[in-house]
């Protein structure tokens, strides 16, 4: 009877240390979850759609996330609700642990890139920023404009102007198209909002044609202090119904016969957006006019010049009458400093030239 309880005793001591040692065994294989990875860069981890949790444990493993697939596979066992990954790419850095990149991944924090539209560029020059950009799925590439814009539920409509100028974050799984629709998206509710809280009596029978009087203004200058001025001026010039004569839509006009100069000959030339040649305002936008510039268009400044030009360091010196302004003229334009730009100095707010 002695023997038998020794024997009981034995088997249960053993039990308890085997169970103890396994206990151990687990915690410090669910610890090294726990412990920071070292990398000497960023590393991109996809995780494909309708992956299931013991697949991405053992792809883990195998790019070197995980000492044994086996430790995350029971993580998720005790935490279920950390099983429920979403797909995408995930960004992993130096010093995260591998439950850092589990809740990331089920957080769905995918990796983002950006791309960038300037205030002032035309529509080719956004076609051409998203062309460039690596990261971002094409779908657009071949299509035409009047095919993009077909997609964007605007058929007919000419691109100029219509998307607005930001950075656009995207992820993987986006397209050069689902960008498009945003800035398209965000420049329709701008431009809306915009309008209706417009000053009363502007020369603007539509919302478009002040997306027009914008694109002109945000063309002719980057000074944020100065864009209602410059409003101002086309605005009181409409209505007296003078021509508009802005060079920037003179080198719209041209297109790629602009070669970073315009002279009197191009002046007297006529084009749809030639404003020297003709009356109001031209056809379409000639650039991507900022929310800045289309707050400036539809609440102008009330005073009373109508000519400004260019003084050579970015800013523009603004003409009550004709022989003011041509007075400015001679001291800005004709004897130019070798220092002169009408682009703002580099660094500070950039814009174009057009003088008037």
């Amino acid at each position: 009877m002695r023997v038998l309880k020794k024997l009981v005793v034995g088997i249960f001591a053993l039990m308890v240390l085997a169970g103890a040692g396994a206990a151990l065994w687990l915690w410090q294989g669910l610890k090294t979850l726990q412990a920071p990875i070292v990398m000497e860069e960023p590393v991109l981890f996809s995780v494909a759609p309708g992956s299931a949790f013991g697949q991405v444990a053992r792809k883990l493993a195998a790019e070197g996330f995980v000492a044994d697939p086996l430790w995350l596979r029971l993580h998720g066992r005790l935490n279920p609700e950390q099983t429920h990954i979403k797909a995408g790419d995930y960004e992993f850095t130096s010093g995260m642990t591998s439950i850092d990149m589990l809740r990331v991944m089920v957080e769905g924090k995918v990796k983002l890139w950006s791309v960038q539209f300037i205030e002032g560029w035309t529509f080719s020059e956004m076609r051409a920023a998203l062309a460039r950009n690596e990261k971002l799925k094409r779908k657009t590439t071949d299509w035409t404009d009047e095919q993009i814009m077909t997609a964007l539920g605007a058929e007919g409509q000419h691109p100029e102007g219509w998307f607005f100028p930001d950075t656009y974050l995207f992820d993987s799984s986006e397209t050069d198209l689902d960008i498009l629709k945003r800035a398209y998206a965000i420049m329709v509710d701008v431009l809306e909002t915009e309008w209706q809280e417009r000053d009363e009596g502007l020369p603007y029978s539509t919302p478009y044609e002040a997306l027009i009087m914008a694109s002109i203004v945000e063309r002719e200058t980057g000074v944020a202090g100065e864009r209602q001025q410059v409003a101002g001026v086309f605005v009181r010039r409409l209505q007296k119904g003078m021509r508009l004569q802005t060079d920037p839509t003179v080198i719209y006009g041209m297109g790629d016969k602009y070669r970073g100069r315009i002279g009197r000959s191009d002046l007297r030339t006529w084009t749809p957006y030639n404003t020297y040649r003709i009356d109001g305002l031209p056809p379409t936008p000639i650039a991507l006019p900022g929310r800045g510039a289309i707050h400036a268009a539809l609440h102008p400044d009330d005073g009373d010049a109508l000519y400004f030009v260019a003084r050579g360091d970015g800013s523009h010196k603004f003409s009550r009458t004709l022989s003011e302004h041509q007075k400015a003229v001679r001291e800005f334009q004709l004897n130019r400093r070798e220092d002169y730009r009408s682009f703002p100095a580099p660094g500070s707010e950039t814009g174009s030239n057009g003088d008037q």
